[in-house]
């Protein structure tokens, strides 16, 4: 009777056991029943990184991450960090959450490390947080590193487009655009000597401050290489064309008055400036050339800035 009982106590604890095992397994990160709901604890800072965990942080969990954010070395963590900060950074109230939390400042910091591919993922993440207006504020304190990544970093490479997008929507108001006023000549260079993605990268980012009066002198007082004019061709691709003339187009609303250039701007500016580019024989015979371009898109552009040429 005894061994019965015995072997009773044993197999119930058994079940017992397996029980709790299978609690602790439903229990223990992220588990799927069919397509029912999920059942996890909750999570630690390390496992907000976890590259399967999509879900939407919330203000704690937000705060566990910046915590970890700021006070690891580790490389492959940090970039997991950023990544996740980035992804929650394009739902408008985690922009706000992450401010808040004193979140901007820590992902900052990160753009001075040596390691480029955490400097890209950091940029990445500002440029997300970047779209809300208050965040903005804060992230202008690092306008000037960002230029200074860009156009020291190789052409074309990661870091200098993450840099390029995160500059692009600083300059959607013209709030911040003036501290781009020393580096336009070097903006130029990046749009000439860059790729296809590059380019219209740039020009994104100059047609943003084409569209402010305020910046039209600092723009036409660039100094830029003679090849600018080979943007107005008819082989250049239509997304880099058309920006080429919307570019144009903006600043010839800037120095026009009933058709003619202002006076002040025409004793302004000296050879090799965008404004003698611009206003020289060789990019009329160009606009002449564009007029009978197949793009009906391209034509309406080259007609409103020949009417005024």
């Amino acid at each position: 009777m005894g061994g019965a009982r015995d072997v009773g106590w044993v197999a119930a604890g058994l079940v017992l056991g397996g029980a709790c095992y299978c609690i602790y397994r439903l229990t223990r990160g992220r588990w799927r029943v069919g397509r029912g709901p999920r059942l996890r604890p909750s999570p630690s800072a390390e496992d907000l990184t976890d590259g399967s965990y999509d879900e939407v942080l919330n203000a704690e969990q937000l705060q566990k991450l910046l915590y970890l954010l700021e006070s690891t070395e580790d490389s492959v963590i940090i970039e997991r960090a950023l990544v996740t900060l980035g992804n929650n950074a394009d739902f408008s109230a985690n922009q706000a959450i992450i401010r808040e939390l004193g979140g901007i400042p820590i992902v900052g910091d990160r753009i001075n490390n040596p390691n480029h591919s955490i400097i890209e993922k950091a940029l990445n993440a500002l440029n997300n947080l970047s779209v809300n207006v208050e965040n903005q504020d804060i992230i202008k304190i690092y306008i000037n590193q960002v230029c200074e990544d860009v156009f020291s970093d190789p052409l074309n490479s990661a870091v200098q487009m993450a840099g390029l997008r995160l500059l692009t929507n600083m300059t959607v108001t013209n709030d911040h655009q003036h501290m781009l006023n020393s580096y336009l000549t070097d903006f130029f260079h990046v749009l000439l000597t860059g790729n296809g993605n590059t380019k219209v990268q740039v020009l994104k980012l100059l047609l943003n401050l084409s569209e402010n009066p305020a910046m039209a002198e600092g723009l036409f007082g660039a100094q830029v290489d003679s090849s600018f004019l080979s943007l107005y061709d008819s082989r250049v691709a239509k997304e880099i064309l058309l920006r080429a003339l919307t570019l144009f187009q903006n600043l010839n609303n800037c120095v026009k008055k009933d058709g003619h250039l202002v006076l002040r701007f025409t004793s302004t500016f000296h050879k090799g400036s965008l404004f003698f580019l611009l206003y020289g024989e060789e990019c009329a015979q160009k606009m002449r050339a564009l007029a009978n371009h197949p793009d009906v898109d391209v034509t309406e552009k080259v007609v409103i800035i020949t009417i005024q040429f």
